[in-house]
């Protein structure tokens, strides 16, 4: 079935982009019943349209008694309690007219989901240089640190997007895993990734046939054993250096763990931790070790040769 296309696109509201959602057939005479149904339980949809809060195609105010349409097109701001701020900050690396490029730490998501809204880089950048057009080019992560580029101007967009679809960025990251003495590097790692059917929020799974990802896997240095407080003792550790060829989502974190190597603090290879409650205290002190050390790329508006690093470390790499 093919999404309605959309007339007009509402601008963000507080760095925040309106979310959207098609109205479809069901046993709901108004909108306010349709909401109350397909989204978040427990919103007071009637005092949301009244509040001139929920918007048709067209970008007009819908009243609280509005019909039900399968086929319109809804705008709607996602409400969520206070999120605690990420106690880091986001470094820019470059800023034009045209690109955006940030070094993102550790436990700060990438763009607005889940329960993380305002606790984004997206939002903290549209912010911070009043750019509402700002989009990710990319994707990192929550749990993972390093450099991290959006796009600025929606004219030049597609030409940035043209560089990561035709595999024209050079990326590079590292990461702290177990060692194994047994495992020749450097190595090629291939595999073949697949998402669980209708769970893309859950573990990647490797599984057979023709390989889909591959990243080449060096190693920077040996570390020992790290103690590491409240923690099972994951053996000799070693400092690693990837290379992806591909990018699919969990690519680097499911294909090590895959060669025997997880990556230290992974909360979901090779198993999935429970989320923590929404009223938990947030735990700032075990950072997935990975990082988006570098990309290059030759920019497809100047014709300039771009690299940009992270200045961060991980925790358990030595200088």
């Amino acid at each position: 079935m093919t999404r309605p296309r959309a007339a007009w696109t509402p601008p963000p509201r507080d760095g925040v982009s309106a979310s959207r959602v098609a109205v479809v057939a069901g046993p709901w005479a108004t909108v306010a019943q349709f909401l109350a149904q397909r989204l978040r339980p427990g919103i007071d949809w009637p005092a949301r349209l009244a509040a001139g809060e929920v918007l048709d195609v067209h970008g007009r105010a819908l009243p609280p008694d509005a019909p039900s349409v399968p086929g319109s097109v809804l705008w709607y701001w996602r409400h969520l309690p206070p999120e605690p701020r990420v106690p880091f900050e986001i470094e820019l690396l470059h800023h034009d007219e045209h690109l955006v490029v940030v070094d993102k730490p550790h436990f700060l998501a990438a763009i607005p989901g889940g329960r993380y809204l305002q606790e984004t880089a997206l939002v903290r950048l549209r912010r911070l240089l009043g750019r509402p057009d700002l989009v990710p080019l990319h994707r990192l992560d929550r749990e993972t640190a390093g450099v991290l580029m959006f796009s600025a101007e929606p004219a030049t967009r597609d030409a940035y997007h043209a560089l990561l679809r035709e595999r024209r960025v050079h990326k590079i990251y590292e990461a702290v895993a177990p060692w194994r003495d047994d495992l020749a590097l450097p190595l090629t790692a291939s595999h073949r990734l697949q998402d669980p059917p209708g769970a893309t929020h859950l573990p990647v799974q490797v599984v057979a046939g023709e390989a889909n990802a591959q990243t080449q896997v060096e190693l920077i240095s040996r570390l020992g054993r790290v103690p590491r407080d409240g923690c099972a003792d994951p053996g000799p550790l070693a400092h690693y250096r990837l290379t992806p060829v591909t990018g699919r989502r969990h690519q680097l974190r499911a294909q090590l763990n895959a060669l025997g190597l997880p990556i230290v603090g992974d909360r979901i290879y090779p198993r999935l931790w429970p989320h923590p409650p929404e009223d938990a205290v947030p735990d700032y002190t075990q950072p997935l070790q990975l990082l988006a050390r570098e990309v290059a790329f030759t920019d497809p508006v100047s014709g300039q040769p771009r690299c940009f690093a992270s200045a961060r470390r991980l925790q358990f790499a030595r200088p």
